[in-house]
């Protein structure tokens, strides 16, 4: 499970980074709804993304598998 929320998590931060990269070339862009919707479900799968792993971490230590 860990590479794949990893690897879910790592896509979703590049494609996040993508998107502001090319609005930041093209400010009008943030007037497009579309985009606020794509930042705010990519921000939320690697918040998700993250609190699987964090999750993952706890019940390895403390010995529940």
């Amino acid at each position: 499970m860990g590479k794949e929320v990893n690897s879910s998590s790592a896509l979703m931060a590049r494609l996040t980074i993508s998107a502001l990269d090319r609005v930041s070339e093209d400010p009008s862009s943030w007037k497009n709804p579309i985009v606020h919707r794509a930042l705010l479900v990519s921000g939320l799968s690697v918040l998700l993304a993250a609190t699987k792993l964090l999750a993952a971490e706890v019940d390895q230590q403390s010995g529940v598998n």
